[in-house]
């Protein structure tokens, strides 16, 4: 059946309208889309405004860390050993005596190490060549490192002299520490915390605007300050009639912090 000339002309022009209709409505979608992301691009990250602050404490310390090495020579290591082990013995019974306990006393290093001499052959009569040397084992050197936490930290320079007398080597401290410094730390940053805060309050009501939330906090140092007694050397130590009490002054712990805030 034949579609009259009429009827074409009208479905014509409905699938023409039909498709104008379409063109404009994606042609809207497309452009809702590109400002979309448009504006999306071009959203600027929030106004932040950064504070520094600062916090110490300072705390007596409560121990003392000495230092000492034990170091012999002998033709075998088996007797290089057996010589650090004596002196060794000594050490100990001198720190239980004053009631050092196990848990502070720990052998940092332990070596041993052969010893050599360069030895040139000697030349057979008449010859003018003697051949080339060689390095031999003429021994061998033992030590041990040793490390002491004193907690009656009056009772340093005793040790220390005590130490001295029974062959020990390279003697050294006291270094004067605070033993849990945790809590110190943590009250560091606290101070410098409110300092921060106290900072950005008051430029804020300066400036005229409003702090937001957080945006980025960080900490530097943390870090003790130890004031450590003069060195013991041993000669000092022999020569010392009677023990001295140590100054063990003061130890600050300090913190410093930077808090970023965005501005509303």
């Amino acid at each position: 059946m034949e579609i009259p000339e009429k009827n074409k002309k009208r479905i014509l022009q409905a699938l023409y309208t039909l498709l104008i209709i379409l063109s404009a409505y994606f042609a809207v979608k497309i452009f809702s889309e590109i400002k979309k992301d448009s504006m999306l691009g071009e959203s600027a990250a929030p106004a932040t405004i950064s504070f520094s602050g600062h916090g110490e404490v300072t705390a007596v310390p409560d121990i003392a860390n000495v230092y000492f090495t034990i170091s012999k020579d002998a033709s075998t290591v088996k007797d290089a050993q057996a010589g650090v082990a004596a002196v060794e013995k000594k050490a100990l019974d001198v720190l239980k005596g004053k009631g050092i306990e196990d848990k502070d006393i720990k052998t940092a290093d332990a070596s041993f190490n052969p010893k050599y001499e360069y030895k040139q052959e000697i030349c057979p009569q008449g010859s003018s060549y003697c051949g080339n040397g060689n390095q031999v084992i003429v021994g061998y050197t033992a030590s041990e490192s040793i490390t002491v936490k004193i907690r009656k930290t009056d009772d340093s320079g005793a040790i220390m002299q005590e130490l001295g007398a029974v062959g020990v080597s390279n003697l050294s401290g006291p270094n004067f520490a605070i033993d849990n410094e945790d809590g110190l730390k943590a009250q560091a940053r606290k101070i410098a915390i409110d300092d921060a805060k106290t900072k950005a309050g008051a430029l804020a009501d300066d400036l005229g605007v409003s702090l937001g939330k957080i945006a980025s906090f960080s900490e530097n140092g943390n870090t003790p300050i130890m004031y450590a007694a003069k060195a013991m050397t041993l000669d000092s130590v022999a020569a010392a009639p009677a023990p001295a009490q140590l100054p063990k002054g003061e130890n600050t712990i300090t913190s410093d912090v930077t808090i970023t805030y965005e501005i509303k």
